[in-house]
């Protein structure tokens, strides 16, 4: 685990999911809900779709590939153009090179 101080608050990063701690215990209130107040609830929430019979049995963990820091030189109106979005505009900046490289990978450009 690596601990960075920024102004907002302090970032933790995990090596692997082993070293996360424990999640908190449940409260009260969600440990006395019913299993039909559970399932209303989650049929009810449109991020929690349901998953197809057999999802986990060919499923692998991919770990995310990591990132390295480099200096890189942007001609100025890109890089004003990305800034003018707003925080995490450096995210969207590697985003774009990302699907550029999969593009390429993929043969969709020549």
């Amino acid at each position: 685990m690596t601990a960075k101080d920024t102004k907002a608050s302090k970032v933790v990063r995990y090596g692997s999911v082993d070293e996360l701690p424990p999640a908190p215990p449940l409260s009260k209130a969600v440990k006395a809900m019913s299993d039909a107040e559970v399932e209303r609830r989650a049929a009810a929430d449109p991020d929690a779709g349901a998953i197809p019979e057999g999802f986990w049995d060919s499923a692998k963990v991919a770990e995310p590939e990591g990132t390295e820091q480099i200096t890189l030189r942007l001609p100025r109106k890109v890089l004003g153009h990305f800034k003018s979005t707003g925080k995490g505009y450096q995210s969207r900046i590697s985003a774009v090179l990302s699907s550029y490289v999969d593009a390429k990978k993929a043969g969709k450009m020549g």
